[in-house]
């Protein structure tokens, strides 16, 4: 049913002012302390959560990361000079299954090369187990018009969220495991 004119007017006008208490509303929330955009969460702080500074040149520092992770249980997806990737599956759950993924770049510090920041980067994404329904009949035309009904449900895994993880204990545990690594490589030479 089409509106008139001064119904549509009537009508947009509602929507600007429900919009407008809309964005009223979102500033007195950032003001006050309520949600604001991600990226003005982001701190840039010189704190030491993602990188480390280590004792060690850049391919035994790298070599200490590979280690770390495979001893952890983690599959190496990519391995490059001074940078690695690597993964791993859990699943804490029945139908919840989690991926974390590693990014650790290796970078040459100090003179000629004799100290190497490592920069680590673990991504979380987290699937949910979603099942769809489906359904077909076959009708028998020789019969008449017989049908049978068939169906199957199918499952399949949907990402439901992903987030850099921010623990700064759980690089702490990462980056102590590869000075352990790198002590076990100076004792092997």
């Amino acid at each position: 049913m089409p509106l008139s004119r001064p119904r549509a007017a009537l009508v947009l006008l509602a929507a600007l002012f429900l919009g407008g208490c809309g964005l009223f509303k979102n500033k007195q929330e950032e003001a006050a302390g309520g949600p604001m955009a991600v990226y003005q969460r982001e701190r840039f702080q010189s704190d030491e959560t993602f990188s480390r500074l280590f004792d060690a040149g850049l391919d035994d520092t790298c070599e200490a990361a590979r280690r770390a992770l495979l001893s952890a249980g983690y599959v190496i997806n990519q391995m490059q000079p001074g940078q690695i990737s690597g993964s791993k599956r859990f699943q804490p759950e029945g139908e919840t299954h989690v991926e974390i993924s590693f990014t650790i770049v290796c970078v040459p510090d100090g003179k000629n090369g004799e100290l190497t920041t490592a920069y680590v980067s673990a991504l979380q994404d987290r699937y949910a187990v979603k099942r769809s329904t489906n359904s077909t009949s076959i009708g028998v035309s020789a019969i008449g018009s017989i049908s049978v009904p068939l169906s199957s449900t199918q499952e399949s895994l949907v990402k439901v969220a992903s987030e850099t993880i921010p623990a700064g204990q759980f690089y702490d545990r990462f980056f102590a495991l590869m000075q352990h690594m790198l002590r076990e490589q100076r004792a092997d030479q």
